[in-house]
């Protein structure tokens, strides 16, 4: 009778425990998670692709994931720790500009997860940088770039020279310029600058239009609202541009004739469930790109229905392994 009377005891010992420990578990909406972005939601580039999975996040995962923006240099470590002292489970910052003050910051709050979207450098265990192989993207946009040029000339413009930055032109400009080469363009060649700034509209448009009056037909830029200048010089000189991260071709289809546009909406959720998951572990970089469905490119009339089979055939080459595109950096 003993015997059975501690057997039920037992038994409702591990309910409990259960029970309790399931209790203890947080509601998809308490954790505390923020987002760190550089520059304006409405930027129509970078800020506002990685704002869309923001709001995809709290749509369909039931996060109240918060934001603020336009945040300066200056400011990266301090706005880290003002949420990491308020308690915040997972701090977000977008662009590989922050990995240095995520990797500064992360071993005073072990608590907190910091990730940087975009980001390469892990050096905690509470650091788990998620990184877009943005070079994927870039050669989808080169793919387009060099079946559209009329002259063989291509131009690209960097926010700032970090290596992402770096592996993402080297790999469009290589590109684009072999398959100007291909099609008979001998002379084809690319030139490549950066505006050092992510928000300097105007100096996006006076590099532009030098880059156009040197010869190029073909803009690609990648520093968020620097392009938008760029796309305005486009238009005044009649260049054409390739959009980058966003889908560009809404602000002036005419002179931003494809682009290549982020699915942050599926990466954000993606990277968000693996943390709610317990899965975004630190001293690791985790990654996705077109085997995730990452780009995607966006095309307007100017782009012929050939030009994109070229497109969808070479995308089809590089998913079964034919292409390295790691040898172009």
């Amino acid at each position: 009778m003993k015997k059975n009377i501690l057997v039920v005891l037992f038994v409702l010992f591990c309910c409990v425990a259960v029970f309790s420990a399931a209790s203890a578990q947080k509601a998809v909406g308490d954790y505390k998670i923020a987002l760190i972005l550089p520059g304006s939601i409405n930027d129509q580039s970078w800020n506002a692709t990685n704002y869309a999975g923001l709001v995809a996040s709290n749509e369909q995962l039931g996060t109240n994931i918060e934001y603020v923006e336009n945040i300066q240099a200056a400011d990266y470590e301090s706005t880290f720790r003002q949420y990491a002292e308020r308690g915040y489970d997972l701090v977000l910052a977008a662009g590989t500009q922050f990995d240095e003050a995520a990797n500064a910051v992360a071993a005073e709050y072990p608590d907190t997860t910091f990730c940087v979207v975009n980001g390469t450098v892990s050096t905690g265990d509470n650091v788990a940088p998620i990184f877009p192989r943005e070079y994927e993207g870039s050669y989808i946009a080169a793919l387009i770039a060099g079946q559209v040029s009329e002259n063989g000339q291509f131009a690209t413009i960097g926010g700032f020279p970090n290596q992402a930055m770096e592996n993402l032109l080297s790999v469009y400009e290589k590109v684009s310029v072999d398959i100007a080469k291909e099609r008979g363009i001998e002379d084809a060649a690319a030139v490549r600058a950066y505006a050092n700034s992510w928000d300097d509209i105007a100096l996006g448009k006076q590099m532009t239009e030098q880059m156009i009056d040197n010869g190029a037909d073909v803009m690609f830029i990648y520093a968020n609202q620097v392009g938008l200048g760029g796309i305005q010089a486009a238009a005044e000189k009649g260049a054409k541009f390739i959009g980058f991260s966003s889908d560009q071709t809404l602000i002036d289809p005419e002179t931003v004739v494809a682009s290549v546009d982020f699915d942050f909406k599926a990466f954000y959720t993606w990277a968000v469930d693996k943390f709610l998951k317990g899965e975004l572990a630190g001293n690791m970089v985790h990654e996705a790109g077109i085997a995730e469905g990452l780009f995607v490119p966006i095309y307007t009339e100017n782009v012929s229905e050939e030009i994109q089979t070229f497109v969808a055939e070479k995308l089809a080459e590089y998913e079964d392994g034919k292409v390295d595109l790691t040898e172009l950096f």
